[in-house]
């Protein structure tokens, strides 16, 4: 019996320091996403984006769950991909989700996005990145509510916001 337990937990530990080194190995990616209609060089990026807006727009990264300005924010108007300002989402398809970032159930125009295969950090996830400049925006689910059922959870350094002056106005 002794002998069994020895040999489980030996290959318990192989397989947590295989999948731990794994884990290590996965650091953000550049962005290379190409054919984009807006293509520049990653100096010039660096250059316009802020620190925390290259390394999500650029490499791949992702803000803490709950600390982002767009999380719980519910003003009427659109957001914009930070990068490039085309227009992704409205405020009329944004939803509380409960999952730290900004979360719409659907997005303007499906033409303005690329989903993109993501195995990265032991999942299979679909990334979503815009179509005019390859940024990373988040990823998409479906667990969101109808009428898609979609969660396109996209980090709040990704997008900016522009108020719909119209409504602002007519109040």
């Amino acid at each position: 019996m002794n002998r069994f337990k020895i040999i489980i937990i030996l290959a318990f530990s192989a397989f947590l320091i295989a999948f731990l080194y794994l884990q290590l190995q996965s650091k953000p990616k550049e962005n290379k996403m190409e054919n984009t209609p807006i293509n520049k060089s990653e100096e010039e990026w660096k250059k316009e984006l802020t620190p925390e807006q290259y390394r999500v727009l650029r490499e791949k990264g992702t803000e803490r769950p709950g600390t982002g300005e767009y999380n719980l924010h519910f003003e009427e108007g659109e957001y914009k991909c930070a990068g490039c300002g085309t227009v992704l989402f409205g405020s009329d398809t944004k939803y509380e989700s409960h999952c730290g970032w900004p979360s719409f159930y659907d997005i303007d125009d499906k033409s303005k996005i690329k989903e993109i295969k993501d195995t990265s950090h032991g999942m299979i996830r679909t990334e979503v990145v815009c179509a005019n400049c390859g940024g990373h925006l988040g990823h998409v689910f479906n667990d969101g509510p109808n009428p898609t059922g979609l969660r396109y959870c996209i980090n709040s350094v990704s997008l900016d916001f522009a108020p719909d002056t119209n409504k602002s106005k007519n109040k």
